[in-house]
């Protein structure tokens, strides 16, 4: 079964960037020209993606705006013969968007199942809005883990590297199984934000493709201080059918955190054509 369908969760306060994130949502800060998000939307339609379900709390219905034409901006800018603004404003990120709203933030878990009508039975993507990712002139990451779900007989697949113990010590940790193949590894299950010594090196980085069955066990997970997280629903999963761990080539840049931010803000400004030139000199007189 093709995995055409992504759900991206978005609904978090965001509060790491109090005080903006009380008028704007983190996914749509900008990375030098465009949002967070677009550059997300952009990564699943590239990959082959025909659909994409964002989840949103009520307070962050602004992120509509940016997949919504407007009729007043585009007025204006027909008016001026400003062909290059109004192709911006009413950009086609080629993919069907539509959205859920996640009422209570009940954990990341309970956003994904609020996609299980979305799904129709099958797989998904999952995309976090905190997480954007650079492979340049390569294959993109979802894609790469798309064809791992393929060739792994459809089993969900986690995207993965290894990356400091530092940031590992952060997220999920994959207990690692037999390699079947040279970047795919089967697990086990995933320890989230370990304390002791790590499983694996292998860690979970915000890309996933989840076979049908999720819903299912995300249904039947507990909840841990009143919320359901994936990781949970996964280990779960794991249990009755063959879960992967894809180590997958690209940048990841974790904008959910200040600092991860700012190095994609950086880079993002270094590699456009219009900005790289004066940005790299203001950029080699800081140094």
């Amino acid at each position: 079964m093709q995995v055409k369908k992504a759900i991206i969760p978005c609904a978090g306060f965001g509060t790491r960037f109090l005080p903006i994130t009380k008028v704007l949502p983190k996914e749509l800060l900008p990375i030098a020209d465009e949002p967070a998000l677009a550059y997300i939307v952009e990564e699943a339609a590239n990959s082959g993606i025909e659909e994409v379900l964002i989840i949103i709390s009520p307070r962050k219905k602004s992120i509509k705006k940016l997949f919504k034409s407007d009729k007043s901006l585009n007025k204006l800018l027909l008016s001026r013969d400003d062909r290059e603004s109004y192709e911006l404003a009413n950009k086609d990120y080629n993919v069907r968007i539509s959205y859920a709203v996640q009422r209570k933030m009940n954990g990341n878990g309970s956003a994904i199942y609020l996609g299980k009508k979305f799904a129709k039975g099958e797989p998904v993507a999952v995309m976090f809005g905190d997480d954007v990712m650079y492979t340049g002139e390569g294959k993109p990451v979802l894609k790469q883990l798309i064809e791992a779900y393929e060739a792994n007989g459809n089993a969900t697949v986690v995207g993965c590297q290894c990356p400091s113990e530092e940031i590992a010590r952060r997220c999920g940790v994959m207990i690692a199984g037999k390699p079947l193949s040279d970047r795919v590894t089967e697990i086990k299950g995933i320890v989230e934000k370990p304390k002791g010594e790590l499983p694996s090196k292998l860690v979970s980085l915000g890309r996933f493709v989840l076979s049908p069955a999720i819903f299912e066990a995300i249904k039947h997970t507990p909840a841990t201080n009143g919320e359901v997280y994936l990781t949970d629903a996964i280990n779960l999963l794991a249990k009755k059918e063959r879960v992967c761990a894809c180590e997958f080539d690209g940048r990841r840049y974790d904008i959910g955190n200040k600092e991860g931010y700012l190095e994609a803000v950086v880079d993002f400004a270094l590699r456009d054509e219009k900005l790289h030139s004066d940005f790299a000199q203001y950029v080699e007189n800081i140094k």
